[in-house]
């Protein structure tokens, strides 16, 4: 079974079909949701390897905002790593990009709260770098949900 094909079944499981939007779209906040980082990573990004459109930048942005996640959770589980413990830089790298391709989208865009998503960016970078990328604000109690509003939803 080729990637691919794992991630669409592994979205497929979630049953997140729906008219007003792509299922790999949807399970992207499932697993983000659910501080599966990586996961959410994945799935986005298979649907943003199918298409260029409109929308391209703004997927390109949630999958690096999930990958700043992705090296903040790392670091939070191994701090001590030779690797682990040196992701806070990657973290605020990945969050400056995702800011740069979420911005175009404010204030709202498929149903986000970019704005919302583009404060939580500058608030996780603002935090490592008062610190000097010694603390991490990323704690499982604590992680960051992002909302997505469907049509009909106020």
């Amino acid at each position: 079974m080729s990637k691919s094909q794992r991630i669409e079944a592994y979205v497929k499981s979630f049953g997140l079909d729906t008219q007003e939007f792509d299922p790999c779209y949807l399970a992207y906040f499932v697993c983000f949701n659910s501080q599966e980082y990586y996961e959410a990573h994945d799935v986005l990004e298979h649907l943003w390897l199918q298409r260029e459109d409109e929308n391209h930048a703004f997927f390109k942005g949630l999958i690096q905002l999930a990958g700043a996640f992705v090296h903040l959770k790392k670091q939070s589980l191994r701090p001590w790593h030779p690797t682990d413990g040196r992701r806070m830089r990657p973290a605020v790298r990945l969050f400056a990009l995702a800011k740069k391709n979420l911005s175009p989208y404010a204030p709202r865009h498929m149903g986000l709260d970019v704005s919302g998503v583009l404060g939580l960016a500058a608030d996780q970078m603002a935090r490592i770098e008062a610190s000097n990328f010694s603390d991490n604000p990323w704690h499982p109690e604590t992680a960051p949900k992002l909302e997505l509003r469907l049509a009909g939803q106020n």
